[in-house]
């Protein structure tokens, strides 16, 4: 993705929209158990297929039938961790693409290993808020607060370009304004609404979006982008109905389903920035 404009960048998200319905691909989540529902309805409504298959015995027969991988360390546990050491590598084999969401990376040393073990794997995209991404990078003072995080985004903006050059991957950082960067480029995400923070497992739903457009054969930095773009203009739309965040969660799946290419092309508000770092 070259340093497009804003309405490039636009028109790549709905491009990618159109993608990701036409190959609607089955998407392997390994996750944590409070997110579980909430992300296979996102990715349904989305165009997606998810499966949430997590066993160690079966993991690696199974991930390398799916489009893409998607590991959350939400609820970690020893056999769940034994289960994404063996999907991730033969997700490789395959030439799947995977996604990492290193929930509360900073919040014990058994987290922050697993999170930094898995970052070794080196994913394709690697999604987080501000705390865990400064976790990750080897930050002083990062420690996190549970799954909330303690640091505005752009406080990680530099610590995510180091975190795309060492491991490889494209790096987004969530909150108020996303941020998603490779080392060498960065884009905006500006969309959203202050309610996805009153539901839970939003940012892992942002994650399994970017898992499904991984899935459909986007790059990394694309599937990034059109992910948090879809999640963002889906959010605006439910919020503009709901009446708080019962009802935001289900307009939130309906705005998925029905936005249309077009829609996002319209309203997505996408930028190149400098990358920091």
């Amino acid at each position: 993705m070259p340093d497009n404009t804003a309405t490039e960048l636009a028109a790549q998200a709905a491009a990618a929209l159109e993608r990701l319905r036409q190959a609607a691909p089955l998407v392997h989540n390994i996750t944590n158990v409070v997110v579980a529902n909430v992300t296979a309805n996102a990715l349904l409504a989305a165009g997606a297929s998810p499966a949430m298959v997590q066993a160690a015995e079966e993991v690696a027969d199974f991930a390398p039938r799916a489009a893409a991988l998607v590991v959350n360390i939400g609820t970690l546990s020893v056999p769940q961790l034994r289960a994404m050491r063996l999907a991730v590598p033969a997700a490789r084999a395959a030439g799947r693409p995977w996604v990492l969401d290193p929930v509360a990376a900073g919040a014990t040393p058994f987290r922050l290993a697993a999170a930094r073990e898995m970052a070794a794997l080196r994913p394709d995209v690697l999604r987080g808020n501000a705390s865990e991404i400064l976790a990750l990078a080897g930050e002083d003072g990062a420690a996190s607060r549970g799954v909330d995080s303690a640091h505005p985004t752009a406080a990680a903006h530099a610590a995510a370009a180091r975190l795309a050059r060492s491991t490889g991957a494209t790096v987004a950082v969530t909150g108020a304004v996303d941020h998603v960067t490779n080392g060498e480029r960065a884009v905006a995400v500006a969309n959203g609404h202050p309610l996805l923070t009153r539901v839970t497992g939003m940012g892992c739903t942002a994650t399994a979006l970017i898992g499904a457009f991984l899935g459909a054969g986007l790059p990394p930095m694309e599937a990034a982008t059109a992910g948090l773009a879809l999640l963002g203009v889906a959010a605006e739309r439910a919020a503009a109905e709901a009446r708080g965040p019962g009802s935001f969660q289900v307009a939130l799946l309906d705005a998925l389903h029905g936005l249309r290419a077009a829609d996002l092309a319209g309203a997505a508000r996408l930028a190149p920035v400098p990358a920091g770092g």
